[in-house]
């Protein structure tokens, strides 16, 4: 396993070892004896959720206010632009966002601790994305930021992305608070 840290404190990207031969591939996509003690991941893992989403779907930029969630992100199909972005203005990386391109073919993962807002875009024909999570959804704490607000300048795959009706409502990083 192999592990990068990034330039937002704690988010790593994580390509777990690979064997392949003339019948496929295997890969072990979680190990919390070996993913705390090769990537610092020590926090319980307590609900895991998978979406499938087609071409150009952005979901995001998602948080939890009282209860912010880990996540430990990968793709089993397809390809996707995934972000992180520093939410915490005590922080020194605050408004910056890491953006990592996860695909079924670099079986690549990425770690962003509690704190953290959270969003992907299909950049395939579709892709079915899995993540772990350190806490409970709760509809009830949920928040988000505009995909496209100016401060966080992310350079999405896509000018036009398909949206849910809640993520086209979220405010800029000036609103965040």
């Amino acid at each position: 396993m192999n592990v990068t840290p990034t330039p937002l404190p704690g988010v790593l990207i994580i390509e777990p070892a690979v064997f392949g031969d003339s019948r496929g591939l295997f890969m072990e996509t979680f190990s919390a004896q070996r993913y705390r003690d090769e990537a610092g991941i020590a926090l319980p893992f307590v609900q895991d959720n998978y979406s499938r989403s087609g071409k150009g779907v952005l979901r995001g930029l998602h948080f939890q206010k009282e209860h912010p969630q880990g996540k430990l992100i990968s793709v089993l199909r397809g390809a996707v632009l995934d972000v992180a972005v520093d939410i915490n203005p005590a922080s020194a990386t605050f408004g910056r966002h890491v953006a990592v391109e996860l695909t079924e073919e670099n079986h690549r993962q990425v770690w962003i601790p509690p704190g953290y807002a959270h969003g992907f875009c299909v950049i395939s024909d579709s892709a079915d994305f899995v993540y772990k999570c350190t806490d409970y959804y709760r509809p009830d704490d949920e928040a988000g930021l505009a995909w496209n607000c100016p401060i966080l300048n992310i350079k999405w795959p896509t000018s036009c992305p398909v949206l849910s009706e809640k993520d086209k409502r979220y405010p800029g990083l000036d609103g965040l608070g």
